[in-house]
């Protein structure tokens, strides 16, 4: 099942709750995010299971509109049941500290999507191992309410460390850019907003929700401006024009750098499902 070039809105839904998946599908996020960890109740885990891989079986009829799936698995039941159904396009891993977890995982779920949760110190110590452990990993992101919890950090500016390194891991492993990590007051959207700024300027690309009403905040805060789009036009009609560094009349210095990073803005700019 494909997706769209760059995912910047991935919906997490409860595992247990099908119903709340359904509407999920039409939300209009880029990804869908079954959880069937921390969202789930010990005593529904074999419910949510159950739904999940119903979903999973059948996604012409369940998912019509071939929105991606991925999810969040709780433990090596939910990747061996889910592992090889036809809707599943991603698992997510929480918890993983060591390159061997993702080895682990993928000799279970051979071929499946990886994206690593880094939920801890440690597991900030090894990003880097974990993002290059397997060509199966094709992302890895931060899990921020269990890093605030091992980290005794009480606001975002905690955070700015751990979210560069992960930036910088997943790059030096030939990853894209990491997904931030969900905010959880649904009905502060100006602190959403607040906070993707201050993620996009960290480098990360996309963020996680909880609930519908912040896809929009989160698409417009990613999306490049039509300020940014006009600027990365007038550098590549600059470079078409002349080959090699120089000076736009304007003061700005183009070079092969400055102009991929023109087109990577023109890329993003023109993604849609």
């Amino acid at each position: 099942m494909s997706g769209p070039a760059t995912a910047l809105t991935w919906l997490y839904v409860p595992g247990d709750r099908p119903e709340v998946v359904r509407k999920a599908l039409g939300s209009g996020a880029d990804v869908v995010i079954v959880d069937l960890e921390d969202a789930v109740a010990p005593d529904r885990k074999e419910y949510a299971r159950s739904a999940t891989a119903e979903l999973l079986s059948d996604p012409v009829t369940a998912n019509p509109m071939a929105v991606p799936v991925h999810v969040r698995v709780h433990g090596e039941d939910d990747v061996r049941a889910l592992a090889g159904l036809p809707g599943l396009s991603g698992m997510r891993l929480p918890k993983i500290t060591h390159a061997a977890s993702v080895h682990h995982v993928e000799a279970l779920a051979p071929g499946v999507p990886l994206y690593p949760l880094l939920e801890s110190a440690l597991a900030i110590e090894h990003a880097y191992s974990i993002a290059g452990a397997h060509h199966s990993v094709r992302g890895i992101a931060l899990g921020e309410a269990d890093l605030r919890a091992d980290l005794g950090v009480r606001d975002d500016a905690g955070l700015d460390w751990p979210r560069s390194r992960v930036v910088i891991a997943a790059r030096a492993a030939g990853l894209d850019a990491p997904v931030m990590s969900v905010y959880p007051d649904v009905r502060d959207l100006s602190g959403l907003r607040a906070s993707c700024a201050h993620g996009r300027d960290l480098g990360l690309l996309g963020r996680a929700a909880i609930h519908p009403r912040q896809l929009p905040v989160i698409e417009r805060a990613f999306r490049p401006t039509a300020r940014e789009v006009e600027a990365a036009e007038q550098i590549l009609e600059a470079s078409r024009a002349q080959a090699g560094a120089q000076a736009l009349p304007d003061g700005r210095f183009v070079d092969a750098a400055v102009v991929a990073s023109a087109e990577r803005t023109l890329s993003l700019a023109r993604s849609r499902r």
